[in-house]
């Protein structure tokens, strides 16, 4: 079974940038020396939910400082890029890492992320699956062309092409339309699920991509398919749910403030504020645990990873990184101290 790590970068009111980068990092030169597989970095923009906005320059900085853990994007908004600018991006980040990149693709959640690109979200389907086309064409075809509704591109050259042949690896979200789920199917890229789902949404969303697959002639198992989970071990479930409760309220909090805003964001504003005057609460922390997590003492960790095993799922993801404004982030420390726990007692039992 492969084990990988992801992260949004969340940004807390009392945290500096500089400093959750470098945590970040520490964190990732810490996966790669216990054995995990990967670490997977969300794009967002104009908001504390995530710090990246530049997710490709923060995995080149990761990938200046590890060995051996892929470099993955959980997930890249291509609509919100200009296709050649994103393959030339991707291609020098796939040839200085060595070859450890793979690419994830997702429309993106937060409406005004595509309103401060002044874009218009209706278009968001049709210009995805152009870009994503536009961007393996040129990764792989010498003097691509290519005439859009949305991009262009004449005789355009590469350079560098990627390291790893014919591209890197390709992952695509399809969460909420079947629509995307369709286009998913028929590129014969793996989906990729992530937190926004409850565990049995998203394994009947990996069961449908397979079966639909299946239909279109095209063999994608659900072991390539990487689940994500929120993630915390401790040496007692009190202990887990007491380090992980605020950090996961916070992202709870944050996600739903910032659907609030159409346009602008939530970035110069205060979370307590909009506590005190929203109408409707987000998921409580004890319904995540129970439908979007994977939280406990290692033996617990276990049966859940198991359980997700025999429906299954060969790749398992996990986010520690959850945001939280009252402890400013669940303390760096404790975050190392739970990863180090997940590998020596947790990944043992599936390898």
């Amino acid at each position: 079974m492969k084990f990988g790590l992801f992260t949004h970068i969340p940004w807390p009111e009392d945290k500096e940038p500089r400093q959750l980068f470098q945590e970040i990092t520490e964190q990732a030169v810490l996966g790669d020396q216990l054995g995990f597989d990967s670490i997977w970095l969300a794009e967002h923009h104009f908001s504390r939910y995530g710090l990246g906005s530049s997710s490709l320059v923060v995995a080149s900085n990761i990938a200046a400082r590890t060995r051996n853990i892929r470099l993955g994007t959980a997930v890249l908004v291509p609509t919100l890029h200009h296709p050649i600018r994103l393959a030339e991006d991707t291609a020098t980040l796939d040839v200085i890492s060595g070859g450890r990149l793979d690419v994830g693709y997702g429309r993106g959640a937060a409406g005004y992320e595509y309103t401060g690109y002044d874009l218009d979200h209706a278009d968001s389907q049709p210009r995805f699956q152009e870009a994503i086309t536009m961007v393996q064409g040129l990764w792989t075809t010498p003097e691509y062309t290519h005439k859009g509704e949305f991009f262009s591109a004449r005789k355009a050259n590469l350079a560098p092409m990627p390291l790893q042949r014919p591209h890197p690896p390709v992952y695509i979200a399809a969460t909420r339309t079947l629509e995307t789920l369709k286009f998913v199917v028929s590129t014969g890229h793996p989906l990729i699920v992530g937190v926004v789902l409850d565990t049995v949404d998203g394994l009947d969303l990996c069961h449908r991509f397979v079966n639909m697959s299946q239909e279109a002639g095209i063999e994608v198992p659900i072991s390539k398919i990487p689940f994500f989970r929120y993630c915390y071990v401790a040496e007692t479930e009190e202990q887990a749910r007491r380090d992980s409760r605020g950090g996961l309220d916070w992202t709870l909090d944050v996600g739903q403030w910032r659907r609030a805003f159409k346009e602008s964001s939530e970035v110069y504003h205060k979370l307590e504020d909009w506590r005190r005057q929203r109408t409707e609460l987000p998921p409580t922390y004890d319904y995540l645990f129970e439908n979007r997590a994977v939280i406990g003492t290692p033996d617990q960790c276990i049966a859940r990873i198991k359980a997700l095993q025999e429906q299954g799922i060969e790749y398992f993801g996990c986010n520690f990184f959850m945001g939280n404004i009252e402890m400013g982030n669940i303390e760096h420390r404790n975050v190392l101290k739970s990863m180090e726990l997940f590998a020596q007692e947790i990944m043992p039992a599936f390898r």
